[in-house]
């Protein structure tokens, strides 16, 4: 339980910290990448497709764009401050603070969303000013927003959990999270697959995050925003469980 909450918050500080004190790779670059995904595809596809009636294709890619940042920071912040921590060995001074697993759990994801948010606002600012992206359903934004930084950053925890070097963190990034990522509807509704396909989008997780998060910004989606809210929520608890539960044995963490 949560008993400790200055040892939490000086725990959440220092996982803050250690992104902000290189604040060019952890967040200006990942904007800059997904700002030359949207400048491209808009010079390239600008006028030719409409996803939706009234939205044109590069206030289409916004949503997707922004939940990708979401997607892959929120997992590269815990996974890359866990390993770290394994490999040099200073996860034993974090394992010795009088704090327990949950405050542990929460200190790191709740760092993975500040970095998580922060860059898809960088995102979305730039979108705004160059697009007038606008948003009808701001609370559901909020909320995949959230559901889809926790989920990812409780997967990055797993993954620094179960990984002995960093290449072993490398290979999930690269080829669990990205494909996913790409094959979930970043750049396409999966209305324009054939039904195979469509059946296979919606067996990924990550599908439901940017479809729910593409709700909040047209009121439009490829399936009803209330079953991703569930399908996530779900997904959300049962890895949280999961997480918890290996940290409380200290698994891979204890010598």
């Amino acid at each position: 339980m949560i008993g400790n909450w200055p040892g939490l918050w000086t725990l959440f500080l220092k996982e803050v910290k250690r992104f902000t004190v290189v604040f060019m790779q952890t967040v200006t670059a990942p904007v800059i990448s997904a700002l030359l995904y949207l400048f491209i595809f808009s010079h390239a596809l600008a006028g030719r497709v409409e996803v939706y009636p009234g939205v044109s294709y590069p206030q289409f890619l916004v949503p997707g764009l922004m939940m990708m940042t979401i997607i892959q920071n929120a997992f590269a912040n815990t996974s890359s401050s866990l390993i770290f921590s394994k490999v040099t060995g200073n996860i034993v001074f974090v394992l010795l603070a009088p704090l327990s697993h949950l405050e542990f759990y929460l200190a790191f994801v709740g760092a993975a969303l500040v970095r998580a948010v922060v860059v898809s606002i960088g995102v979305y600012v730039v979108a705004f000013f160059y697009l007038g992206a606008t948003v009808v359903h701001p609370l559901l934004l909020l909320v995949f927003g959230l559901l889809g930084g926790g989920l990812l950053a409780t997967c990055g925890l797993l993954a620094g959990i179960w990984a002995d070097k960093f290449d072993q963190v490398a290979t999930v990034q690269n080829f669990v999270i990205l494909p996913l990522t790409y094959l979930s509807g970043v750049f396409y509704s999966i209305h324009s697959l054939p039904p195979a396909w469509q059946a296979l989008s919606r067996a990924n997780p990550f599908f439901y995050l940017i479809d729910g998060f593409r709700y909040g910004f047209f009121g439009h989606s490829d399936v009803s925003p209330w079953l991703s809210v569930a399908v996530m929520a779900g997904a959300n608890a049962a890895l949280c469980i999961l997480c918890l539960r290996l940290l409380s044995r200290g698994y891979k963490l204890r010598g």
